[in-house]
């Protein structure tokens, strides 16, 4: 086994890839999709994307994108955000990798992208801090996540399912306080929208966040 095969080994998630490759449809029609160009609009430059899954964010970049490297672990997402990368309507090149250790040089990126990733990262402050070091000066991270709720009772709830769920959803974390951690990556937040929506009909509505950030 070779060093980049063992590094992404343990995200391999394949029953989740498949579950993912069909439920994503649905919950882009559910209002993902509008969220993700949201999430992207104004974007220009060279783009790092981390955990670009299947590549559902592709087709929502400006065209003043001049280069997206879209990284990703799990190989049969990866495989899907290839096909989806030559339908975009900028130059997308999708490499192996994964949040922690970034396949790109310091300082390379005028932006960076996390959507729907920084739920399932192992190390949420180490991928933040990875994501810093490959931004430029003046560069700014992008994200859209659904985080835990502010509700106390729904808060607790998913603090207790958060395990079970976890072993089933790749990773995911229903219960964390995502816009603290970029803050406490050393990030400072511009813009913060947070807001409820069901992205798919078995779940009901629940916080999301869509912003943007920079480099204190």
């Amino acid at each position: 086994m070779d060093d980049m095969t063992e590094n992404l080994s343990r995200f391999q998630h394949p029953r989740f890839a498949r579950l993912w490759e069909r439920i994503s449809v649905e919950s882009e029609r559910r209002g993902t999709a509008a969220h993700r160009a949201r999430a992207l609009a104004g974007l220009s430059g060279r783009v790092i994307e981390v955990g670009a899954g299947n590549g559902t964010n592709f087709a929502h970049y400006p065209r003043t994108v001049t280069e997206v490297i879209a990284v990703e672990p799990e190989n049969q997402l990866r495989a899907a955000a290839e096909e989806a990368a030559t339908k975009a309507p900028i130059p997308v090149r999708v490499v192996a990798g994964h949040a922690h250790a970034l396949p790109v040089e310091n300082a390379s990126a005028d932006a960076v992208v996390a959507s729907l990733v920084l739920c399932s990262v192992p190390d949420v402050a180490g991928a933040l801090a990875e994501l810093g070091r490959v931004l430029k000066t003046g560069g700014e991270l992008r994200f859209f996540e659904h985080v835990r709720s502010q509700t106390p009772l729904i808060g607790r709830f998913q603090d207790a399912i958060t395990p079970l769920w976890s072993l089933a959803g790749g990773g995911c974390h229903l219960n964390r306080d995502t816009a603290a951690a970029i803050r406490a990556a050393g990030f400072h937040i511009d813009e913060l929208d947070r807001f409820h929506y069901a992205p798919l009909r078995f779940i009901p509505k629940h916080a999301h966040i869509i912003g943007r950030a920079h480099s204190r």
